[in-house]
Formats: structure tokens, sequence, C-alpha cells
């Protein structure tokens, strides 16, 4: 009896192990959404995946990986997460399908982005558009900076802030990053602690 119960405490362990220790395939945890962009302006498709172990995340075009002077690739998260970056924009050349993969030893994952180009003179009513971009601003360090970013679109137009073409997540910021919207329609603040590089929408 005695050595059939250690048998059993024995199966229960190396189970509890194994299960710790569990590998899995890639999973999107942030997936890019088709974008209309202006021609000569940027635009950036952020991806990010999660897995076991921690998946590599690229960008193809037309199935190769993207090499241009005017397209850049920030990786982020350790290589989990990658933000594709186009800038200036040129019709029809980048007008594509753009496709982000994930990929560990457990698995290989894609999903893709569409790509569509507008001339600025034919932009349809209530295109989105920034009425007032970020300013360059020198404050002393500890102290808070602020800035401000006003847009207006039908409907209205959601903002997001890049730091050195980063998304910045204020909910990861440890409460140094705070992202509010005031009481004028389109119009968002960002606080931040300290003097930090200049921030791009």
């Amino acid at each position: 009896m005695k050595v059939r119960v250690q048998t059993i405490l024995i199966l229960i362990f190396i189970s509890l192990q194994n299960t710790g220790d569990a590998l899995s395939a890639p999973r999107f945890s942030k997936i890019p959404t088709d974008q209309i962009g202006v021609s000569g302006g940027v635009v950036s498709f952020v991806c990010q995946a999660t897995g076991d172990p921690k998946p590599q995340v690229f960008w193809n075009k037309k199935g190769k990986k993207v090499n241009s002077q005017r397209i850049e690739t920030v990786e982020f998260d350790e290589g989990a997460g990658a933000v594709l970056r186009i800038q200036p924009l040129r019709a029809p050349r980048d007008e594509n399908v753009y496709e982000c993969v994930a990929k560990n030893t457990e698995g290989e994952i894609a999903v893709t982005s569409q790509l569509s180009i507008i001339r600025e003179d034919l932009l349809p009513f209530g295109f989105p558009s920034i009425d007032m971009g970020p300013q360059l601003k020198v404050v002393e360090r500890t102290r808070t900076a602020t800035m401000l970013c006003a847009a207006s679109g039908i409907p209205d137009p959601e903002i997001s802030w890049f730091k050195d073409f980063l998304p910045i997540e204020p909910a990861l910021s440890q409460g140094r990053i705070k992202q509010l919207r005031s009481g004028v329609f389109g119009e968002y603040l960002i606080f931040l602690e300290q003097s930090q590089v200049p921030l791009q929408t």
C-alpha cells in the first residue's frame, strides 16, 4: 500500500510540472486594421502576438519581407511585436495587402491588412484631419509635460499616440503617462511625468 501511495504522488507531481511548462502556438494580441492613407502622408500598422516560446513577428509584402527606404519595421516586446511604418506614401506603389506573420517553434499564423491611398485634393467629406498637432516642448526633468492633439472628422476620429514610432500604452506606463479627452470635440491631452522625446500622432 505504501508503494502505491508514493507512485500516485509522483504521478501527480509530474503532471503539474508538465502543465506549467506547456508550449503554445502564436496568437495575435494586436491585429492590424485596414487603413486609408493620404498621398505624401504616413501610416503605421501595429501587430503583436503571444505564445510560448515568445514568437517573432515580421511583415511581408507580396510574400517577401518588406524592404524599402520608405518602409520601416520597428520591433518591440523582444520581437513579439512590430510596427510597419510607411512614409511618405506613394500611390499606386504602396497600395497593397501587407501580411503580418508570427512564428515560433509551435506554429505560424498570419493576418493581412489592406492599404489604400487617396490624393489630398480628393479627400471625401468627413475624412479625418489633424487640426492641431503636438508641439516640441522642453521641460525640466521630473516636471509634468502636457501635449495636445486635436482632430476632426465624421464620425469622430480616434487618436493614437506614438513615441519613437512605437505605440504608447498609458496602462503600461505605471502612471507616468495619462491620456485624457477634453470637452472639446476630438481633442486629446497626454500627460507625461517627466521630459520625453517629442511624440508623434
